[in-house]
């Protein structure tokens, strides 16, 4: 069990080592597309399937709320929690809506949509895309695999060099924290 536990913690860490050295100036343009977006009002949203639907909603927080100190609230929405909206888009016309449907309701020129997947290949997360596109939001992608079809769609895509949906999620919740850190420094000088 011990040597399972070692390999597990190498594979991530090494799956990080490799996403970090490659991709930190994406990550660093996502970071200035956000604090620009929320600089003249804009609102950023996040939105996933399963596991990604839980990464959606925690940085959702950690936006809206706060990450490391006390600021001023920044507007975030995770789609995905609103049980009502979820069930009633997907019974009368279909999943493959459900974001698409919400972002057409609240988004708009100015706003930044956040897809998180880990195939790069969810047909909901597809159609939001395209939606995002339409209303010309900016678009930023956690993907992993090789990006899939979302690769080409979004303006942004921080891709996870790996087929493990595991290590995907682990690099995707620490993109969304330093994303969010980042802007914070930028924002409000915290440090």
């Amino acid at each position: 069990m011990l040597e399972k536990i070692t390999e597990i913690v190498h594979q991530s860490l090494d799956v990080k080592c490799r996403f970090f050295a490659e991709s930190s100036a994406d990550i660093a343009r996502a970071a200035r597309t956000l604090t620009e977006s929320i600089k003249v009002g804009g609102k950023i949203f996040f939105f996933g399937n399963g596991g990604s639907a839980s990464d959606a909603q925690h940085l959702a927080a950690e936006f809206v709320n706060r990450y490391v100190v006390d600021r001023p609230a920044i507007a975030a929405i995770a789609l995905n929690t609103d049980s009502s909206i979820l069930t009633s888009i997907s019974n009368d016309s279909s999943f493959i809506h459900v974001f698409s449907r919400q972002l057409a309701a609240l988004g708009k020129r100015g706003d930044v949509a956040v897809c998180i997947s880990t195939s790069g290949n969810s047909p909901n997360i597809i159609e939001a895309v395209k939606q995002a596109k339409q209303l010309n939001m900016t678009t930023i992608g956690l993907l992993g695999k090789d990006g899939g079809k979302l690769l080409k769609m979004v303006d942004n895509a921080l891709i996870v060099p790996s087929t493990s949906t595991p290590r995907i999620q682990e690099v995707h919740i620490m993109i969304g924290h330093i994303l969010c850190e980042l802007v914070e420094e930028e924002l409000y000088g915290i440090k």
